[in-house]
């Protein structure tokens, strides 16, 4: 009785076979603009993550640099999420409420 958990990972025939690609689940948004600062597997260094935009990849990426020209700082986007180095939560929210997003402060 085969158990349903296992899979075939190669054959003599074919070789590996490789495993069925779901497609990525699209980034489901509320409308609302998350900031919220995050030091975790940073080694302690502080980033602002602002998360919740429903753009696409190259748009996203120019909102990014907009915002961290205003910021003077870096930063990257990474998976449909904006990480801004350094503590820029207020200054961010007030860019972003300038844009006319709908902005929510996260976390503590």
């Amino acid at each position: 009785m085969p158990n349903k958990e296992s899979r075939l990972v190669y054959s003599t025939e074919t070789g590996r076979i490789k495993q069925q690609s779901e497609p990525s689940p699209s980034l489901q948004s509320d409308g609302i603009i998350r900031i919220r600062r995050e030091t975790k597997g940073r080694k302690g260094k502080g980033v602002t993550t602002i998360s919740g935009f429903d753009l696409e990849a190259d748009k996203l990426k120019a909102l990014a640099k907009q915002l961290k020209k205003s910021c003077s700082t870096g930063g990257t986007v990474k998976d449909g999420v904006i990480e801004i180095q350094g503590d820029h939560r207020e200054t961010l929210k007030q860019q972003l409420e300038k844009m006319g997003h709908p902005v929510k402060l996260a976390g503590g």
